[in-house]
């Protein structure tokens, strides 16, 4: 991709003291857009991130992203490249074994729409699998029942999309979504598909940083996605991201598609691609921001940890569960309300004293336009329905003060009438 030179020379110092130790994948610290009450998921700056990028000269220069090999938590995954994708970087991911599957492919439905749109693109059908109700990630065990289902053509407690020829498709792929921040829980996604002989697609757009069970995220399935977009931990100042895998073959192709199809030499086409190129400019702010992402990660952390111990006493919130083994990076610090008539009636509160608060997602993909050419209906998929009815999530940034947090928990305290 377009990116400066000095920018993989600094990257691979920076590998030895990152959070990352990355070793054969690459990745970049998140740029926040600055201010708290913009936004309940906008980001502050920290206060060397603008010197660090004004005076920095850049160049076109390599468009890998330096050394592979090593150890360490991301042991034998490369880095396919950096994409201007960001949100669409699961496009690549589901694009990429395309070649050699079809079908159908499994994604679960409380999250923005990319995912559904990448498998319909691919020229596969999206099929929806209920979330934990927990963790808000796709749930193991309602997927193993959807593979049944599927094989068993349509025979089954899931519910399957309401399409002609139902019995004519075959499961081919799973796209899990690491929510909020949270890896999904890959010790048994990864024993499922590798089972069933599924292509396993991470989007870590949301948890990049996070840990599950001493493995870095984007260090899960056949491919892994991230995404830079601005509002992600890890964002730049425009759309960006990047995929990562353990396969040279795989790789190789998602290199090309993101460059027109390259084959040996640019002017050389090997198959129908697309200008995914990340931008120079968004590399050397990456990199400006990339030295501080540890840091930031432990700050999260904190900001975390304060809400939910002051929060979780309160009977008529449900506050973030992390399990044993797990660390989230917190993109969001989302809660539950009792009911969609009392989310509604807090975040109105909140908005009179001037705290934001934003609802991820109101509407889950089963029972959006976009996909009702599939016939699901409301009540097919209950805990995400019951989760986008009524959650909302809070400000949440690594340099969200303790008075501040005091501020938004006694509006949110009182808009509750406790």
């Amino acid at each position: 991709m377009h990116t400066a030179a000095a920018f993989f020379s600094s990257m691979r110092e920076s590998r030895k003291r990152s959070c990352i130790k990355n070793s054969g994948r690459k990745a970049f610290h998140g740029i926040h857009r600055p201010g708290f009450t913009a936004k309940a998921d906008s980001r502050q700056d920290h206060p060397g991130h603008r010197s660090r990028i004004e005076p920095r000269p850049v160049h076109h220069g390599p468009r890998d992203c330096g050394p592979r090999g090593g150890t360490g938590p991301l042991r034998g995954r490369k880095a396919c490249d950096f994409l201007r994708l960001g949100d669409g970087c699961p496009a690549h991911g589901a694009d990429g074994p395309r070649h050699r599957t079809g079908g159908c492919r499994a994604d679960d439905p409380l999250h923005i729409r990319r995912h559904g749109e990448v498998i319909s693109l691919a020229g596969a059908t999206p099929v929806f699998v209920d979330i934990d109700p927990k963790t808000y990630n796709i749930d193991p065990d309602r997927l193993e029942q959807c593979i049944a289902a599927l094989r068993g053509g349509g025979a089954g407690p899931r519910a399957l999309p309401r399409i002609d020829r139902l019995n004519a498709i075959a499961p081919k792929a799973v796209i899990t979504v690491d929510l909020f921040g949270l890896p999904a829980d890959y010790s048994r996604l990864e024993s499922i598909t590798g089972r069933e002989g599924l292509f396993l697609i991470e989007d870590a757009a949301q948890s990049f940083g996070a840990e599950y069970n001493g493995r870095k995220a984007c260090a899960f399935g056949d491919i892994a996605c991230t995404s830079f977009f601005p509002a992600k931990p890890l964002g730049c100042y425009g759309d960006g991201g990047m995929c990562f895998c353990a396969d040279d073959g795989m790789a190789e192709i998602l290199r090309s598609i993101r460059l027109h199809g390259k084959g040996s030499h640019k002017y050389e086409n090997v198959r129908i691609g697309i200008n995914g190129r990340l931008d120079t400019i968004q590399a050397a702010i990456l990199l400006a921001k990339f030295s501080l992402f540890e840091e930031e990660v432990k700050l999260r952390q904190a900001v975390a940890g304060r809400y939910t111990g002051k929060l979780r006493a309160c009977r008529d919130l449900v506050t973030p569960v992390v399990p044993a083994g797990y660390q989230s990076v917190w993109a969001q610090y989302s809660l539950l309300a009792r009911d969609e008539a009392q989310r509604d009636a807090i975040m109105k509160k909140m908005q009179a004293a001037g705290i934001p608060t934003v609802i991820y997602y109101p509407r889950p993909l089963h029972l959006q336009g976009a996909f009702s050419f599939l016939g699901y209906r409301a009540g097919d998929f209950p805990v995400s329905e019951d989760c986008a009815r009524r959650i909302f999530s809070l400000p949440m940034h690594p340099y969200l003060g303790e008075t501040d947090q005091d501020r938004i928990v006694a509006a949110l305290l009182e808009a509750i009438g406790t």
